[in-house]
């Protein structure tokens, strides 16, 4: 047997080796990922029950329930030919609501004011009845929308 065949059973030997041992499939799994979360939840879990369990004994009264009453209030209506109304009773003119309005400034315990525009009420009657009640020392207004 010459060299050359010597060395080609050699290399077929070699690689035959190296093939069988390279189709190995590894089986395991690797399970320090899973351990990690589980042991996350664990504590977690530990942590928590306690706080779950604490609890505060409160003896509550029993009595009748405290109605409040709606606090006091005041609406100005303006009607579509811009007609103004207080409490839907319809005022005379100008003077008579200024004067409704220095009456309701002079009160400890001032009602709050609502002024309920129709849509088609001109702006500028709005502006007036407003500007007319901060200026005469109405602190609590508001404007309801239809």
């Amino acid at each position: 047997m010459n060299n050359n065949t010597l060395r080609t059973r050699q290399m077929r030997r070699l690689t035959m080796q190296k093939s069988t041992e390279e189709e190995e499939v590894i089986v395991n799994i690797n399970t320090t990922p899973l351990i990690d979360v589980m042991l996350v939840l664990l504590v977690m879990l530990i942590i928590t029950i306690p706080l779950q369990t604490q609890s505060v004994q409160l003896a509550l009264g029993r009595g009748e329930p405290v109605t409040a009453e709606p606090p006091p209030s005041l609406t100005i209506g303006i009607d579509f030919d811009n007609t103004i109304s207080i409490d839907s009773q319809t005022v005379a003119g100008e003077d008579a609501l200024q004067q409704k309005f220095k009456e309701v400034a002079a009160l400890a315990d001032q009602p709050t004011l609502f002024i309920k525009p129709n849509r088609l009420a001109s702006y500028k009657t709005v502006a007036i009845i407003l500007a007319d009640a901060q200026r005469l020392g109405i602190k609590k207004i508001g404007i309801m929308a239809q």
